[in-house]
């Protein structure tokens, strides 16, 4: 079965190769051409950027089309649509979403976001308020959404909704695809630390969302966002980049820099040890990826993104450290700018030390993931919530 699987995505990549040069071709041509090939999601079905195979098979197409001259940069230029949205699609969307969506989506012909976190239902997402009421066939959205990562560029949101007020929190969501340009969507910028305002604040004012565009059954809009969540954890926690790269990169090019082959011993065996465990972080990830199964992620992605979360954290702070004054000043100021990415990558030091203090908060907090692999891989006993089976408008709120 996996020699016939090699087969078929050798022959994909070797089509696609010959008809589109990934060196010579525009990138979102080339990106259209692989989802055609169904080389963007590999596990997906044929028709919809797949082949049907093991996902284990991604890493070898995007590792081939990087060393051909190609570009597989579209998964973190549109990582709210490419790594959470598609897989939620696949799970709970109708053949007219997979349809229309998808390819666009992969192309980066347009980009997405994600509505999930409000002023008041941050960790707990179940307590969100913004509404929608049904109106024959359209939805009247009204509510505000933050931390909105690319709703300046986004034409699609994935929106999480409040539509039976009178059931438990968790029952009475409904989930949306909303199109960031219709009527009543007002996009207002975050200024962050680093100078950049990559998140927003959305506010909806008597938004209409047609009833085609629902994902799921009204009332399951907390499964659905589940599957979101799952897919997120993964994207931010379970990339897998090149040997030595990130923020070690930064580490070593700071300690090459400042030392060569000098410098304080203990300060070289610390950078040693942070390499040696950002080596096996990533081949870790790298073996939980091969081993998934197609569908769903499972709980397993949030030891990733735990992880991930502190040690980034430390690897910058040990950079500044090895920089001494020089990591006290900011090169090019606070100068406001809407980024076209987000900002993990591509980064000077000082840019990546100020950026990852949201790692543990971004995607779920650290203590959420805690949690969740507390209860659902430990099995140890949930935290007390005696607000999870009244109805949603008799829970108190600040």
């Amino acid at each position: 079965m996996a020699t016939d699987e090699r087969k078929l995505v050798d022959e994909q990549i070797e089509a696609l190769f010959a008809s589109h040069p990934p060196a010579d071709t525009p990138e979102r041509e080339f990106w259209g051409a692989q989802f055609d090939h169904g080389l963007a999601w590999v596990q997906h079905a044929e028709g919809f950027g797949g082949l049907g195979v093991s996902p284990r098979w991604q890493g070898e197409v995007d590792r081939r089309i990087n060393e051909a001259g190609g570009s597989t940069r579209n998964r973190y230029l549109n990582v709210l649509g490419i790594g959470m949205g598609a897989g939620t699609i696949m799970a709970h969307g109708t053949d007219e979403h997979q349809q229309r969506f998808l390819r666009p989506m992969f192309a980066c012909e347009e980009i997405w976001c994600q509505l999930f976190s409000e002023p008041g239902a941050g960790s707990d997402l179940a307590a969100l308020a913004t509404s929608a009421k049904q109106e024959g066939d359209t939805w009247i959205v009204n509510g505000q959404k933050v931390w909105t990562t690319l709703g300046h560029l986004a034409k699609w949101g994935l929106l999480v909704t409040r539509t039976d007020p009178d059931l438990p929190k968790h029952a009475g969501l409904t989930y949306f695809i909303v199109d960031m340009e219709a009527d009543g969507v007002d996009v207002r910028p975050l200024y962050q630390i680093t100078g950049e305002a990559e998140f927003n604040e959305v506010y909806f004012t008597d938004t209409p969302i047609p009833d085609d565009l629902r994902v799921g059954e009204v009332g399951q809009g907390w499964a659905v966002a589940m599957t979101t969540l799952m897919n997120e954890r993964v994207a931010i926690g379970g990339s897998v980049s090149p040997r030595g790269s990130g923020s070690i990169s930064l580490a070593v090019e700071a300690w090459e820099k400042l030392h060569g082959q000098d410098g304080d011993p203990v300060q070289r065996d610390q950078l040693l040890s942070y390499w040696a465990e950002a080596e096996a972080m990533r081949l870790t990830t790298l073996r939980a990826k091969e081993a998934a199964k197609q569908g769903t992620p499972g709980p397993e992605g949030s030891t990733a993104k735990l992880h991930w979360a502190d040690l980034n954290k430390a690897i910058t702070s040990f950079t500044m450290d090895l920089m001494g004054p020089e990591g006290m000043t900011y090169p090019g100021g606070y100068e406001f700018t809407r980024p076209d990415q987000t900002s993990n990558r591509g980064t000077s030091a000082h840019k990546a030390f100020l950026r990852s203090r949201a790692n543990s908060i971004e995607g779920g907090t650290s203590e959420i993931m805690k949690n969740i692999l507390g209860e659902r891989v430990l099995g140890l006993p949930g935290e007390p919530r005696v607000d999870k089976n009244i109805p949603w408008r008799e829970v108190p709120r600040s």
